[in-house]
């Protein structure tokens, strides 16, 4: 990484990485307890079951509303607005007195959820130069991956020690109101990075400073739009201020870009699938096989630690060889290790074989960090991107959300080989559609 870009970079921690990982890390710590909590106030397991998937349904429901919210007050205020939200969400939590109560307000979260990812995708969209805007949202993602690896082990730990689980939605509070305060009140990148590029007295402060870091700094502030729009400061996706006229609304959006939403969306749809089936596949895999709780948790918990391990290593290969590089390597990886792990449960050592294939689809898994995001952000209308990313994670929330309901749904008809099959072919389709749409609608972004 060149000198500008961490740089760059490390002026996005106070205000997005740090929250992101805070966030996660209070949701990470609460998601494992909300089935208890619903069984605690009376929910038999599909009941516990429903409610603990509100949380998915309202991250679903909150994008196209949140692409709405930021393009009209900015990205800032949408996630000091959300975060503030989400602790009513929490409190209904830890003091639900009714199961209806308690989907409400796991749905909240989830809601919540939505518009700080998504306002938090369009800040990094509108800021961070081309040539390493995939690493920037890989280690995005890497602090999303951080908080929700490590929120359930705090949470366990708060639960041994205080016995009850509102602990750990009180730790979410705790989280959410740092959050809060690091939006709301810590500094600026964009204001910090105009400053040193261009200062009161008009010139480039630092006589060292090349022209190519100066293009990069502008690049990411953004100050001008195509037609050459002033940034005026106020708080909106950008930092530009586009007459009302001209800003297109969420639908009008959708139709506008329905080619790349129906073809590269759907692609992306199919990964967010892959790996949402992951967390299924695995643990049912396990108990199939008639592992130990002990077991499975090493087996998936190793798969993880790969998967985390190279959330950056994805960042670098899209920046310096192409999107392309990273999920086309990936989708093959899980695709294939699906497929291939349906065909091992009857052969011997089928333990051996189901470590091995676990490793495998972490591996791909890990190359996908960030992809998401960074193709989201490529292909998104470049002057007001967030009703565009409204409608792009709409698409992939909805393939995470849907995997599990259709594994299951063939595992009960079929057998759980047939299933886990099928969500390998989910992932070679993905990887078609990739080799096939990615080169179309995304540009090669210049080496840094």
């Amino acid at each position: 990484m060149t000198d500008s870009a961490s740089q760059v970079l490390r002026r996005f921690a106070p205000m997005i990485y740090g929250p992101t990982m805070l966030f996660a890390l209070g949701e990470g710590a609460v998601i494992p307890l909300i089935p208890i909590i619903a069984a605690s106030l009376g929910a038999d397991l599909a009941l516990s079951g429903l409610i603990a998937s509100a949380l998915v349904i309202g991250q679903v429901c909150g994008n196209i509303p949140a692409g709405y919210l930021v393009a009209r007050v900015g990205e800032r205020l949408t996630m000091v607005g959300a975060g503030t939200l989400a602790l009513l969400g929490v409190a209904g939590l830890a003091l639900a007195p009714s199961l209806g109560v308690l989907a409400a307000s796991v749905f909240i979260i989830g809601l919540c959820a939505a518009a700080f990812g998504l306002a938090r995708h369009a800040f990094m969209t509108t800021r961070v130069p081309l040539g390493y805007r995939a690493r920037a949202l890989s280690l995005l993602g890497g602090s999303f991956r951080f908080g929700m690896f490590a929120g359930p082990f705090l949470g366990a730990l708060l639960l041994g020690l205080t016995g009850t689980e509102a602990a750990a939605a009180w730790l979410f509070a705790g989280c959410l109101l740092a959050c809060v305060f690091l939006v709301g009140f810590g500094p600026d990148p964009e204001t910090q990075l105009r400053a040193e590029v261009v200062p009161q007295g008009g010139t480039t402060r630092g006589a060292g400073r090349s022209t190519s870091d100066a293009s990069d700094a502008a690049d990411a502030t953004d100050t001008a739009d195509a037609t050459g729009a002033a940034d005026t400061g106020e708080a909106v996706t950008s930092g530009i201020t586009l007459p009302a006229g001209k800003r297109p609304g969420v639908f009008r959006t959708m139709v506008q870009h329905r080619a790349v939403l129906s073809r590269l969306g759907l692609a992306a749809a199919s990964l967010s699938a892959v790996r949402s089936a992951r967390q299924v596949v695995l643990p049912l895999w396990g108990v199939s096989l008639a592992l130990d709780a002990q077991t499975i948790s090493l087996v998936v918990g190793i798969a993880g630690a790969i998967d985390f391990a190279l959330f950056y290593a994805s960042g670098q290969v899209m920046d310096r060889f192409g999107r392309l590089w990273a999920a086309l390597p990936a989708m093959l990886l899980m695709g294939t290790g699906f497929i291939v792990l349906a065909f091992t449960h009857d052969v011997p050592q089928a333990t051996m074989w189901f470590a091995m294939f676990a490793a495998v689809i972490g591996v791909g898994n890990g190359l996908s960090s960030g992809i998401l995001l960074t193709l989201g952000a490529d292909v998104a209308p470049k002057g007001d991107p967030a009703a565009f990313l409204g409608s792009w994670r709409t698409l992939t929330d909805s393939g995470g959300a849907v995997a599990p309901v259709l594994f299951s749904a063939i595992a009960a008809v079929s057998t759980l080989g047939a299933a886990t099959a099928a969500m390998g072919v989910i992932g070679l389709i993905g990887a078609l559609g990739f080799l096939r749409w990615v080169p179309r609608f995304v540009r090669r972004a210049p080496r840094a």
